[in-house]
């Protein structure tokens, strides 16, 4: 099974009789679907935890620092380990 995000190249004529000759089911997924994307929800915490710095990061490296070294709450999950 695999599941893609329908993007022109994933569902190009080449790629679905690809994926049909060698017998792979593709799991339906709307076309546009932010709010099931657990990537759009790391993006929205990350916002939020960025504006509510007061001073802000100076550079990324700051940004990733500061991210990973706090404890996890309630606006995050734990890194995977």
């Amino acid at each position: 099974m695999l599941q893609h995000d329908n993007a022109w190249p994933h569902v190009a004529r080449i790629c679905t009789q690809f994926l049909e000759a060698e017998n792979i089911s593709v799991l339906a997924w709307p076309a546009y679907s932010p709010d099931m994307s657990p990537t759009e929800h790391v993006w929205d915490a990350l916002d939020r935890r960025i504006r509510q710095r007061a001073p802000g990061p100076v550079n990324i490296q700051q940004l990733l620092t500061d991210w990973f070294s706090d404890p996890p709450g309630p606006s995050r999950t734990p890194p995977i380990q």
